[in-house]
C-alpha cells in the first residue's frame, strides 16, 4: 500500500517505522495503525529485515489516539463499519488486535520514545519488546484500551500514575521497569539504531525462540487473557450513558471538545481544530 502517515525504510537489517503526522505530534488515527500494520507485514516477509524499530517524527513519538481530525473521520467512515457488533470488531481491532499482533511478532522490535508518549503511544511502545528514550521524553499511563500498564511498571506503581493521570519522565519510566535505557537527545538515534544492529546480527531462530519463550512466560502469567477482559471493561465505560469518562473539562477526555482542547493542546502545539488525546 502507499504510506501517506508513515515512512518505512530498511538500514542495515533494521526496519524502521516512522509515525510521520508530526503537524498532529502523531495522533494515531485507523489509516495510521492501517499503515504501521502493513509495514510491520512487509518487514515480516523481507529477510533482510531482522529487526523493527518505531519512531515518530519531528521529535515526538505519539500524543495519543486521533480523536477528530478531518480526515482521520473520513477515514474511518470509509471503512463503512455498521453501528452495532461490526463498530465493536473494529475498535477492538485497532486498540487491541493490532497491538496484539505487533506484541507477537516474530522479531525483535524496539520503540525509540523521543517528546510525549501518551496513552496510545504508551500503547504502541508498550507492545514492543524494548524501549529507549531520550532524556527529556514523558510518559503519561491511562486507563487505556490495551491495558498492559499493570504489567509494564507494576500494579500498585500503575494504580498511582492512573489516578493522579500525571506525567512521568523516561528517568522515573526507566526505574519502574517500562523503559530499558535512557541517553541524551544527542545520542538517542545513534545508540538505538547501534543496538538494533548487533541484534540483527545474531540468529533469526535463536532471536524468534528467544522472543516466544519470553512472551509465552508473560502469557502463562495471564496477559493476553487479561488485556481481553480489560478491552470489554473499557468499552462497556466509553459507551455507558453519562459517564464522567465522556465529560468536557476531566482530564481523561473521549470526547471532542475543541474549546478545552484548545487550551489544553497550547502545551503540545497542536491546533484548536485538530484534537489528540495529548490536548
Amino acid at each position: 500500500m502507499a504510506f501517506g502517515e508513515i515512512l518505512y525504510t530498511v538500514e542495515d537489517g533494521v526496519g524502521v517505522i516512522t509515525l510521520n503526522r508530526p503537524a498532529y505530534r502523531n495522533a494515531q488515527g485507523y489509516r495510521m495503525l492501517d499503515e504501521i500494520d502493513a509495514a510491520f507485514d512487509l518487514a515480516l516477509t523481507d529477510p533482510a529485515v531482522r529487526v523493527v524499530l518505531v519512531r515518530g517524527a519531528g521529535g515526538v513519538f505519539s500524543t495519543g489516539h486521533d480523536l477528530g481530525t478531518p480526515e482521520a473521520l473520513e477515514y474511518r467512515h470509509s471503512l463503512g463499519a455498521k453501528p452495532g457488533i461490526e463498530t465493536y470488531d473494529q475498535f477492538k481491532r485497532y486498540n487491541l488486535d493490532l497491538l496484539l499482533k505487533w506484541r507477537n511478532f516474530p522479531k525483535p522490535t524496539i520503540a525509540m520514545v523521543e517528546g510525549y508518549c501518551i496513552y496510545a503511544g504508551w500503547m504502541l511502545a508498550a507492545a514492543m519488546d524494548v524501549v529507549f528514550a531520550a532524556e527529556d521524553a514523558e510518559f503519561l499511563a491511562g486507563f487505556v484500551e490495551y491495558m498492559s500498564i499493570p504489567w509494564d511498571i507494576g500494579i500498585r506503581r500503575a494504580k498511582e500514575l492512573c489516578f493522579e493521570s500525571r506525567f512521568i519522565s523516561a528517568g522515573e519510566a526507566a526505574r519502574y521497569g517500562f523503559v530499558n535505557r535512557v541517553l541524551p537527545g544527542s545520542d538517542l538515534e545513534r545508540e538505538t539504531f547501534a543496538w538494533a544492529r548487533r541484534v540483527a546480527e545474531n540468529s533469526p531462530e535463536a532471536l524468534r525462540m528467544t522472543k516466544i519463550q519470553m512472551n509465552k512466560a508473560q502469557d502463562a502469567q495471564g496477559f493476553t487473557q487479561a488485556l481481553e477482559d480489560s478491552l470489554g471493561d473499557y468499552v462497556a465505560m466509553m459507551w455507558m450513558p453519562g459517564t464522567e469518562m465522556q465529560a468536557p473539562g476531566t482530564r481523561r477526555l473521549h470526547t471532542v471538545d475543541l474549546a478545552v482542547r484548545g487550551r489544553r493542546g497550547e502545551r503540545f502545539g497542536l491546533p484548536n481544530a485538530q484534537p489528540s488525546e495529548a490536548s
